[in-house]
């Protein structure tokens, strides 16, 4: 177990590092920079300095490797957009970020186990097929489509707030739900016809007992195998939905810091993010882990 753990907290601090190295070097690559936003009437010393405020002067890999020295120590540089340090701006917008995640992760998983549970324990029914329907509409949209419909329906009934977390978290959480929803009910109807099921039912255990007590429990493993990427996919489908629903995370932190060519910011941003998908990734490990007990084992 330790040794599992350990390889993936290095696995963890590698997509970090790669993905931070990677948005600072690509950023930097692109043609301009950020003196572009100084304005027309920016004198040659007001480029010059900003240059080598920002180390934009130095070649690039003096300047990722001072940065990466650093961004050890949490200290990400400096925000030309904000005129700020990136550390703070980061992890406040992260924290929004997570909240989003994990509001949406939350709604998803509820629904997604509630309404799988429905349909495989049911082969047929208008229900379970108005519920199979459903999940087939919400899991062909992709994030984008979805905030905008939703906005639309928010504006046009007024059913929901356009600002706030409801419907950035819903958003997000409808096509994660009718992923859990295909997956559980085909894990579902798979564990019914394992002997020890039809064993229980073979005792006279009720119906409703032979699926919640026999039958889901050792149906969460498929589930829990892709519960990490999942959170990996709220995590990157989150910065659209950010931007679409104007909610203040690292998605519409990133899209200004790409606008203005903030090479640090973006890098920060980049970090974060990637260090929040990398615990999202571990955590659906360690549920793995700890439902299925031959991973265990090995």
């Amino acid at each position: 177990m330790i040794r599992f753990l350990a390889r993936r907290l290095i696995f963890c601090i590698v997509l970090t590092v790669l993905a931070a190295s990677a948005s600072l070097l690509l950023t930097r690559l692109a043609p301009g920079d950020l003196t572009v936003n100084l304005g027309p009437f920016a004198t040659a010393r007001d480029v010059a300095a900003a240059r080598a405020r920002f180390a934009l002067d130095r070649p690039v890999a003096l300047q990722w490797g001072d940065w990466l020295a650093h961004a050890v120590r949490f200290d990400f540089g400096e925000s030309f957009l904000y005129n700020r340090p990136v550390a703070p701006l980061v992890i406040r917008a992260a924290g929004n970020t997570a909240l989003l995640a994990l509001a949406a992760l939350i709604l998803a998983t509820a629904l997604g186990l509630g309404l799988g549970i429905i349909t495989g324990s049911r082969r047929g029914g208008v229900l379970a097929g108005a519920i199979r329907a459903g999940s087939m509409a919400a899991v062909s949209l992709p994030p984008l489509l979805m905030s905008l419909a939703l906005l639309f329906i928010a504006a046009r009934t007024g059913w929901l707030s356009l600002s706030g977390l409801t419907l950035p978290a819903i958003a997000l959480a409808l096509p994660i739900a009718a992923s859990f929803e295909r997956l559980q009910a085909a894990a579902l109807q798979d564990q019914i016809g394992e002997p020890f099921v039809v064993a229980a039912a073979a005792r006279g255990v009720a119906p409703r007992d032979v699926i919640l007590r026999h039958a889901w429990p050792a149906s969460l493993r498929s589930l829990t195998a892709i519960y990490g990427l999942a959170i990996g996919t709220l995590l990157s489908g989150s910065f659209v939905v950010e931007f679409v629903t104007a909610w203040p995370g690292l998605g519409r932190l990133m899209y200004d810091a790409l606008r203005a060519r903030d090479i640090y910011l973006v890098a920060g941003c980049a970090a974060v993010g990637a260090g929040l998908l990398s615990i999202g990734m571990l955590i659906g490990d360690l549920l793995l882990v700890f439902v299925d007990p031959r991973v265990r084992e090995s």
